[in-house]
Protein backbone atom coordinates (compact mmCIF):
# COMPACT_ATOMS: atom_id res chain seq x y z
CA UNK A 1 0.00 0.00 0.00
CA UNK A 2 1.19 3.49 -0.89
CA UNK A 3 0.29 6.52 1.26
CA UNK A 4 0.14 10.01 -0.25
CA UNK A 5 -1.15 13.31 1.13
CA UNK A 6 -1.58 17.00 0.31
CA UNK A 7 -2.74 20.09 2.18
CA UNK A 8 -5.86 21.99 1.16
CA UNK A 9 -7.43 25.23 2.43
CA UNK A 10 -11.19 25.00 2.93
CA UNK A 11 -12.72 28.47 2.64
CA UNK A 12 -15.73 29.27 4.84
CA UNK A 13 -18.90 30.98 3.61
CA UNK A 14 -18.95 33.12 6.76
CA UNK A 15 -16.38 33.82 9.50
CA UNK A 16 -16.89 31.02 12.03
CA UNK A 17 -16.75 32.10 15.67
CA UNK A 18 -16.92 29.99 18.82
CA UNK A 19 -15.74 30.67 22.37
CA UNK A 20 -12.12 29.84 21.47
CA UNK A 21 -11.80 32.19 18.49
CA UNK A 22 -12.83 32.99 14.93
CA UNK A 23 -11.63 31.76 11.52
CA UNK A 24 -12.40 32.35 7.85
CA UNK A 25 -10.81 29.16 6.51
CA UNK A 26 -9.51 25.81 7.68
CA UNK A 27 -6.49 23.87 6.44
CA UNK A 28 -6.90 20.10 6.12
CA UNK A 29 -4.74 17.26 4.87
CA UNK A 30 -6.25 15.09 2.12
CA UNK A 31 -4.95 11.52 2.11
CA UNK A 32 -4.78 8.73 -0.46
CA UNK A 33 -3.96 5.06 0.08
CA UNK A 34 -3.36 3.07 -3.10
CA UNK A 35 -3.31 -0.72 -3.47
CA UNK A 36 -3.37 -2.65 -6.74
CA UNK A 37 -4.43 0.45 -8.64
CA UNK A 38 -7.37 1.24 -6.34
CA UNK A 39 -7.28 4.49 -4.34
CA UNK A 40 -9.00 5.14 -1.01
CA UNK A 41 -9.56 8.74 0.11
CA UNK A 42 -9.18 10.10 3.64
CA UNK A 43 -8.99 13.44 5.40
CA UNK A 44 -7.41 14.92 8.51
CA UNK A 45 -8.90 18.14 9.88
CA UNK A 46 -6.63 19.01 12.83
CA UNK A 47 -7.76 21.10 15.80
CA UNK A 48 -5.45 23.12 18.08
CA UNK A 49 -7.82 22.19 20.93
CA UNK A 50 -6.40 18.67 20.71
CA UNK A 51 -2.80 19.69 20.07
CA UNK A 52 -2.79 19.26 16.30
CA UNK A 53 -1.99 21.34 13.23
CA UNK A 54 -1.42 20.70 9.54
CA UNK A 55 2.29 20.47 10.36
CA UNK A 56 1.81 17.81 13.06
CA UNK A 57 -0.41 15.80 10.71
CA UNK A 58 2.23 15.90 7.96
CA UNK A 59 4.99 14.95 10.39
CA UNK A 60 2.95 12.02 11.67
CA UNK A 61 2.08 10.77 8.20
CA UNK A 62 5.77 10.80 7.27
CA UNK A 63 6.30 8.17 9.96
CA UNK A 64 3.53 5.84 8.69
CA UNK A 65 4.91 2.90 6.68
CA UNK A 66 2.11 0.88 5.10
CA UNK A 67 4.46 -1.04 2.83
CA UNK A 68 4.81 -3.68 5.56
CA UNK A 69 1.14 -4.65 5.03
CA UNK A 70 0.14 -6.66 1.96
CA UNK A 71 -3.56 -7.02 2.79
CA UNK A 72 -5.73 -3.89 3.27
CA UNK A 73 -8.42 -6.07 4.86
CA UNK A 74 -6.25 -6.45 7.98
CA UNK A 75 -7.78 -3.23 9.27
CA UNK A 76 -7.36 -4.05 12.96
CA UNK A 77 -3.65 -4.81 12.57
CA UNK A 78 -2.97 -1.81 10.33
CA UNK A 79 -4.79 0.72 12.50
CA UNK A 80 -3.35 -0.70 15.72
CA UNK A 81 0.10 -0.14 14.20
CA UNK A 82 -0.81 3.42 13.14
CA UNK A 83 -2.17 4.20 16.62
CA UNK A 84 1.03 2.88 18.24
CA UNK A 85 3.41 5.15 16.33
CA UNK A 86 2.84 8.17 18.60
CA UNK A 87 0.21 9.22 21.15
CA UNK A 88 -2.31 11.87 20.16
CA UNK A 89 -2.38 12.83 16.47
CA UNK A 90 -6.02 11.76 16.33
CA UNK A 91 -7.02 13.52 13.11
CA UNK A 92 -3.93 12.20 11.30
CA UNK A 93 -4.88 8.68 12.41
CA UNK A 94 -8.49 9.32 11.38
CA UNK A 95 -7.33 10.30 7.90
CA UNK A 96 -5.56 6.96 7.50
CA UNK A 97 -8.55 5.10 8.96
CA UNK A 98 -10.99 6.76 6.55
CA UNK A 99 -8.79 6.17 3.49
CA UNK A 100 -8.31 2.52 4.46
CA UNK A 101 -12.04 1.95 4.89
CA UNK A 102 -12.72 3.65 1.55
CA UNK A 103 -10.11 1.43 -0.11
CA UNK A 104 -11.57 -1.77 1.34
CA UNK A 105 -15.10 -0.74 0.36
CA UNK A 106 -13.96 -0.17 -3.20
CA UNK A 107 -12.19 -3.54 -3.26
CA UNK A 108 -15.44 -5.18 -2.11
CA UNK A 109 -17.44 -2.99 -4.52
CA UNK A 110 -19.89 -2.06 -1.75
CA UNK A 111 -20.66 1.11 0.23
CA UNK A 112 -19.42 1.10 3.81
CA UNK A 113 -22.89 1.29 5.33
CA UNK A 114 -23.76 -2.02 3.64
CA UNK A 115 -20.52 -3.63 4.79
CA UNK A 116 -21.42 -2.57 8.35
CA UNK A 117 -24.92 -3.99 7.94
CA UNK A 118 -26.67 -0.64 8.27
CA UNK A 119 -29.85 0.77 6.72
CA UNK A 120 -29.21 3.99 4.81
CA UNK A 121 -32.86 4.99 5.27
CA UNK A 122 -32.10 5.43 8.98
CA UNK A 123 -29.59 8.24 8.56
CA UNK A 124 -30.54 11.13 10.88
CA UNK A 125 -31.27 14.76 10.08
CA UNK A 126 -28.14 16.83 10.48
CA UNK A 127 -28.22 20.13 12.30
CA UNK A 128 -26.83 23.25 10.63
CA UNK A 129 -24.40 25.31 12.70
CA UNK A 130 -24.84 29.02 13.43
CA UNK A 131 -21.63 30.54 14.80
CA UNK A 132 -21.44 33.41 17.30
CA UNK A 133 -22.01 36.77 15.60
CA UNK A 134 -23.82 40.09 15.65
CA UNK A 135 -27.66 40.00 15.59
CA UNK A 136 -28.04 41.15 11.98
CA UNK A 137 -25.55 38.52 10.79
CA UNK A 138 -27.20 35.81 12.90
CA UNK A 139 -30.56 36.67 11.35
CA UNK A 140 -29.09 36.45 7.86
CA UNK A 141 -27.44 33.09 8.60
CA UNK A 142 -30.72 31.66 9.90
CA UNK A 143 -32.54 32.74 6.75
CA UNK A 144 -29.80 31.19 4.59
CA UNK A 145 -30.32 27.92 6.52
CA UNK A 146 -33.99 27.79 5.58
CA UNK A 147 -33.78 24.25 4.18
CA UNK A 148 -32.33 22.80 7.40
CA UNK A 149 -34.95 21.93 10.07
CA UNK A 150 -32.50 21.82 13.01
CA UNK A 151 -30.08 24.57 14.03
CA UNK A 152 -27.01 24.07 16.18
CA UNK A 153 -26.22 27.39 17.84
CA UNK A 154 -22.83 28.31 19.24
CA UNK A 155 -22.99 30.08 22.61
CA UNK A 156 -20.63 30.60 25.54
CA UNK A 157 -19.94 34.34 25.50
CA UNK A 158 -21.69 37.38 26.93
CA UNK A 159 -24.30 37.70 24.17
CA UNK A 160 -25.95 34.27 24.57
CA UNK A 161 -29.48 35.54 25.21
CA UNK A 162 -29.23 38.07 22.40
CA UNK A 163 -28.32 35.30 19.94
CA UNK A 164 -31.20 33.04 20.94
CA UNK A 165 -33.73 35.88 21.00
CA UNK A 166 -32.57 36.94 17.53
CA UNK A 167 -33.08 33.41 16.20
CA UNK A 168 -36.47 33.05 17.87
CA UNK A 169 -37.60 36.27 16.17
CA UNK A 170 -37.30 34.62 12.77
CA UNK A 171 -37.87 30.89 13.38
CA UNK A 172 -39.38 28.35 15.74
CA UNK A 173 -37.14 25.54 14.47
CA UNK A 174 -35.60 23.02 16.81
CA UNK A 175 -32.42 24.44 18.37
CA UNK A 176 -29.46 22.61 19.84
CA UNK A 177 -26.87 24.62 21.77
CA UNK A 178 -23.11 24.16 22.00
CA UNK A 179 -21.32 26.29 24.60
CA UNK A 180 -17.81 24.93 23.85
CA UNK A 181 -16.80 25.00 27.57
CA UNK A 182 -17.79 28.66 27.75
CA UNK A 183 -19.68 28.76 31.07
CA UNK A 184 -17.07 28.56 33.83
CA UNK A 185 -19.23 28.63 36.97
CA UNK A 186 -21.84 25.95 37.62
CA UNK A 187 -24.36 28.52 38.85
CA UNK A 188 -24.02 30.41 35.56
CA UNK A 189 -24.42 27.19 33.56
CA UNK A 190 -27.52 26.26 35.52
CA UNK A 191 -29.14 29.66 34.99
CA UNK A 192 -28.31 29.62 31.27
CA UNK A 193 -29.65 26.10 30.69
CA UNK A 194 -32.87 26.73 32.59
CA UNK A 195 -33.46 29.80 30.44
CA UNK A 196 -32.65 27.82 27.27
CA UNK A 197 -35.19 25.15 28.23
CA UNK A 198 -37.88 27.80 28.07
CA UNK A 199 -36.71 28.77 24.57
CA UNK A 200 -37.35 25.28 23.21
CA UNK A 201 -33.72 24.13 23.14
CA UNK A 202 -33.45 20.35 22.70
CA UNK A 203 -30.11 19.81 24.47
CA UNK A 204 -26.92 21.59 25.51
CA UNK A 205 -23.48 20.42 24.48
CA UNK A 206 -20.36 20.92 26.64
CA UNK A 207 -21.61 23.73 28.88
CA UNK A 208 -18.53 23.76 31.13
CA UNK A 209 -14.78 23.01 30.96
CA UNK A 210 -13.97 19.41 30.08
CA UNK A 211 -12.12 18.75 33.33
CA UNK A 212 -15.03 19.79 35.58
CA UNK A 213 -17.22 16.67 35.67
CA UNK A 214 -18.49 17.31 39.19
CA UNK A 215 -19.97 20.70 38.30
CA UNK A 216 -21.66 19.30 35.20
CA UNK A 217 -23.15 16.48 37.30
CA UNK A 218 -24.45 19.10 39.74
CA UNK A 219 -26.09 21.02 36.89
CA UNK A 220 -27.55 17.94 35.23
CA UNK A 221 -29.45 17.00 38.36
CA UNK A 222 -31.28 20.33 38.21
CA UNK A 223 -32.26 20.65 34.52
CA UNK A 224 -34.77 18.94 32.27
CA UNK A 225 -32.92 18.69 28.95
CA UNK A 226 -29.97 16.41 28.09
CA UNK A 227 -26.36 17.52 28.45
CA UNK A 228 -23.96 16.14 25.84
CA UNK A 229 -20.19 15.73 26.26
CA UNK A 230 -17.88 16.87 23.48
CA UNK A 231 -14.45 18.24 24.42
CA UNK A 232 -14.03 15.70 27.21
CA UNK A 233 -15.13 12.79 25.01
CA UNK A 234 -12.14 12.26 22.77
CA UNK A 235 -11.46 8.52 22.63
CA UNK A 236 -12.98 5.21 23.73
CA UNK A 237 -11.36 5.26 27.15
CA UNK A 238 -13.09 8.56 28.00
CA UNK A 239 -16.61 7.17 27.64
CA UNK A 240 -17.01 5.03 30.83
CA UNK A 241 -16.31 8.00 33.12
CA UNK A 242 -18.81 10.37 31.47
CA UNK A 243 -22.04 8.65 32.48
CA UNK A 244 -22.00 10.25 35.93
CA UNK A 245 -22.23 13.76 34.45
CA UNK A 246 -23.64 13.57 30.93
CA UNK A 247 -26.66 12.14 29.15
CA UNK A 248 -24.82 11.55 25.89
CA UNK A 249 -21.59 11.93 23.94
CA UNK A 250 -20.54 13.70 20.76
CA UNK A 251 -18.20 11.49 18.71
CA UNK A 252 -16.05 13.11 16.03
CA UNK A 253 -13.93 11.00 13.73
CA UNK A 254 -11.19 13.62 13.86
CA UNK A 255 -10.78 13.41 17.62
CA UNK A 256 -11.31 9.65 18.09
CA UNK A 257 -8.97 8.36 15.29
CA UNK A 258 -11.68 7.39 12.81
CA UNK A 259 -14.47 4.98 11.94
CA UNK A 260 -13.01 1.94 13.73
CA UNK A 261 -12.88 3.60 17.14
CA UNK A 262 -16.09 5.60 16.62
CA UNK A 263 -18.07 2.37 16.30
CA UNK A 264 -16.53 1.04 19.52
CA UNK A 265 -17.50 4.27 21.27
CA UNK A 266 -21.06 4.02 19.99
CA UNK A 267 -21.38 0.48 21.33
CA UNK A 268 -19.93 1.48 24.71
CA UNK A 269 -22.27 4.46 25.05
CA UNK A 270 -25.25 2.27 24.16
CA UNK A 271 -24.24 -0.21 26.87
CA UNK A 272 -24.33 2.74 29.31
CA UNK A 273 -27.77 3.85 28.05
CA UNK A 274 -26.33 7.14 26.78
CA UNK A 275 -27.40 9.13 23.75
CA UNK A 276 -24.97 9.34 20.84
CA UNK A 277 -24.24 12.20 18.50
CA UNK A 278 -21.91 12.29 15.48
CA UNK A 279 -20.21 15.64 15.07
CA UNK A 280 -17.46 17.08 12.90
CA UNK A 281 -14.82 19.74 12.44
CA UNK A 282 -14.71 22.01 9.38
CA UNK A 283 -14.19 19.23 6.84
CA UNK A 284 -14.63 18.43 3.18
CA UNK A 285 -17.10 15.84 1.91
CA UNK A 286 -14.51 13.13 2.58
CA UNK A 287 -14.63 13.41 6.38
CA UNK A 288 -18.34 14.22 6.48
CA UNK A 289 -19.29 11.28 4.25
CA UNK A 290 -17.20 8.96 6.41
CA UNK A 291 -19.24 9.99 9.43
CA UNK A 292 -22.48 9.70 7.49
CA UNK A 293 -21.73 6.05 6.64
CA UNK A 294 -22.16 5.08 10.31
CA UNK A 295 -24.81 7.69 11.15
CA UNK A 296 -27.72 5.19 11.13
CA UNK A 297 -26.30 4.02 14.48
CA UNK A 298 -26.74 7.35 16.31
CA UNK A 299 -29.46 9.61 17.75
CA UNK A 300 -28.21 12.99 16.56
CA UNK A 301 -26.00 14.24 13.74
CA UNK A 302 -24.08 17.47 13.33
CA UNK A 303 -22.40 16.59 10.04
CA UNK A 304 -22.43 19.95 8.31
CA UNK A 305 -18.75 20.88 8.02
CA UNK A 306 -18.86 20.59 4.23
CA UNK A 307 -22.00 22.73 4.07
CA UNK A 308 -20.14 25.65 5.63
CA UNK A 309 -17.45 25.90 2.92
CA UNK A 310 -17.32 27.30 -0.63
CA UNK A 311 -14.67 25.10 -2.26
CA UNK A 312 -15.29 21.45 -1.38
CA UNK A 313 -12.63 19.40 -3.24
CA UNK A 314 -14.89 16.33 -3.20
CA UNK A 315 -18.50 15.44 -3.81
CA UNK A 316 -20.08 13.04 -1.35
CA UNK A 317 -23.08 12.63 0.94
CA UNK A 318 -26.07 14.77 -0.02
CA UNK A 319 -28.47 16.56 2.30
CA UNK A 320 -32.18 16.83 1.49
CA UNK A 321 -34.33 18.81 3.92
CA UNK A 322 -31.61 18.16 6.49
CA UNK A 323 -31.55 14.37 6.02
CA UNK A 324 -28.24 12.73 5.12
CA UNK A 325 -28.57 10.86 1.81
CA UNK A 326 -26.00 8.14 1.14
CA UNK A 327 -25.27 6.82 -2.33
CA UNK A 328 -24.69 3.19 -3.34
CA UNK A 329 -21.23 3.90 -4.72
CA UNK A 330 -18.51 1.69 -3.21
CA UNK A 331 -16.50 2.70 -0.14
CA UNK A 332 -17.25 6.22 0.98
CA UNK A 333 -18.90 6.98 -2.32
CA UNK A 334 -17.01 10.26 -2.78
CA UNK A 335 -15.89 11.76 -6.07
CA UNK A 336 -12.70 13.82 -6.36
CA UNK A 337 -13.30 17.26 -7.88
CA UNK A 338 -9.98 19.07 -7.27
Amino acid sequence: MILKYRTFELKLKHPFKITRGVRTSNWVVLIEIEHDGIVGYGEASPSPRYGESVETVQNFLKSVDLSKFDDPFQIEDILSYVDSIQPGNTSAKAGVDIALHDLVGKMLNAPLYKIFGLNKEKTPITSFTIGIDEPEVIERKVKEAEEYPILKVKLGLENDEEIIKTIRKVTDKKIRVDANEGWRAKEVALEKIKWLQDQGVEFVEQPMPANDLDSVAWVRDKVDIPIIADENCVRLWDVPNLGKAYDGINIKLMKCTGIREAMKMINTARAMNMKVMLGCMIESSVGITAGAQISPLVDYADLDGNLLITNDPFEGVKVENGKLILSDEPGLGVKKLV
